[in-house]
């Protein structure tokens, strides 16, 4: 049913001022039908401060009754039903926390066909669309019947009304912590590593758990994030990685945990950090842990800071000769072609990196022990020993004689936070 009209004058109301450009397009949409929501609609970028419904009633003042409107030719009455379409967003929403939503909806095309139809016919310059007007009445709507937000900006849920067939779908927006973690242990990969043999499926080559290693960093981080937030899942973002068999030490790696689709938001986080640290003792420690979003995400994997490493070495070379061959390797770039042990999953090309800094932490009969800072990306096991001429310059070519490293850890990620 339509409003009734307001007492005064609609003439004179500042917020939406009846000219022409409404009056003459308002006379030609008489008798098409159309609910109090579609024709305040045609004009539903003009003015200001009013709902639809309240525009058609201020033209009616102008107009005189507009007639009754059975059947709406445009909407089919979908913008009666929005009550229904909040229960169902309610229903679709039940099992999971959310404070922010927002709003959409897909329509059938043919509706939005006569929608243009209508506006070319009558000459409306300021239309407002069908999704529009829906979308910001659900979400009113369903801000009232459930006390949370509707915005665009950063929700937690987005609700998608689809008209047609008459059902919610929801999306459920990732939760996001960053921190930093420190790698205590030489068996850990930095992520799930699937199996080559099955691909992640099972099989006898993994045991049936679909994975090369029993477990990883991501997983004894994640796994307390996942039974506090009852997250389907998780993605791990790291600002690089180390090797399996490499140490991450200092301050840690800076890292992003994704949990999708998490059921609760709201967490303790200090409780979830311990009790991971508890589990994971003496394997990786979680440091500084914070809630992020998603640009923190682009920020860890797109930063290329330096790094410092520990790396202990074996082979017989005087430790005068060691120092001079790293105050060279000091002076000029290193190309590094892909290395073998990683060309089955890199592209094969050359890259220019250098050794920023370089010295002696001990050294003894056959081995020595190194420290060094490198530009992101730098390959050091392969600058220590050559990589079969695949790195130029290395420390065993400058050197003139074999070298194996016999460990590598890493000491500090020289991101700006760590440099504060």
């Amino acid at each position: 049913m339509w409003p009734a009209p307001h007492r005064r004058s609609a003439v004179t109301e500042p917020g939406f001022p009846l000219g022409p450009e409404i009056l003459d397009p308002a006379r030609r949409a008489l008798g098409r039908g159309l609910c109090a929501e579609c024709f305040g609609r045609l004009f539903g970028r003009a003015g200001h401060g009013l709902t639809n419904p309240e525009r058609a009633a201020r033209i009616a003042e102008a107009l005189g009754p507009l007639p009754p409107a059975d059947a709406c030719p445009v909407c089919e009455g979908a913008f009666d039903r929005i009550p229904v379409w909040v229960e169902r967003c309610q229903a679709t929403g039940k099992e999971y926390e959310w404070q922010k939503f927002a709003c959409g909806s897909r329509w059938d095309p043919e509706a939005l066909a006569r929608e243009e139809s209508l506006w070319l016919a009558v000459g409306s310059a300021s239309g407002e669309s069908i999704h529009s007007a829906f979308n910001r009445e659900l979400g009113k709507r369903l801000e009232v019947a459930s006390g949370a937000e509707g915005t665009t900006d950063g929700p937690e849920v987005v609700f998608l009304a689809d008209v047609p067939v008459g059902r919610v779908t929801l999306t459920v927006m990732p939760l996001y912590f960053r921190g930093r973690y420190r790698k205590l242990d030489r068996t850990l990969p930095q992520t799930r590593w699937p199996c080559r043999a099955c691909q992640g499926v099972g099989c006898d080559r993994c045991q049936g758990s679909g994975k090369t290693y029993p477990t990883s960093v991501e997983e004894l981080v994640a796994a307390p994030f996942l039974a506090a937030t009852g997250a389907e899942g998780t993605r791990f973002h790291g600002m690089g990685r180390e090797d399996i068999d490499a140490r991450m030490l200092g301050r840690g790696r800076p890292f992003v945990l994704e949990l999708r689709r998490p059921k609760r938001r709201t967490v303790a986080l200090a409780e979830i950090v311990a009790a991971g640290n508890s589990a994971s003792e003496g394997r990786v420690e979680v440091l500084d842990v914070v809630p992020a979003d998603a640009g923190d995400v682009v920020r860890v994997k797109e930063a290329s800071p330096m790094k410092s490493y520990r790396v202990g070495v074996a082979g017989v070379v005087p430790v005068a000769k060691i120092n001079e061959a790293l105050t060279f390797a000091t002076t000029r770039a290193i190309a590094q072609r892909t290395p073998t042990r990683v060309a089955h999953r890199r592209a094969d090309r050359v890259r220019t990196r250098r050794i920023v800094a370089a010295s002696i932490v001990e050294a003894a009969e056959g081995r020595f022990t190194l420290d060094l800072r490198a530009e992101a990306g730098t390959y050091i096991k392969e600058w220590v020993e050559g990589d079969d001429g695949r790195t130029d310059p290395s420390l065993a070519g400058l050197l003139g004689a074999p070298l194996t490293v016999e460990f590598l850890d890493v000491l500090d990620i020289h991101d700006e936070e760590s440099e504060r």
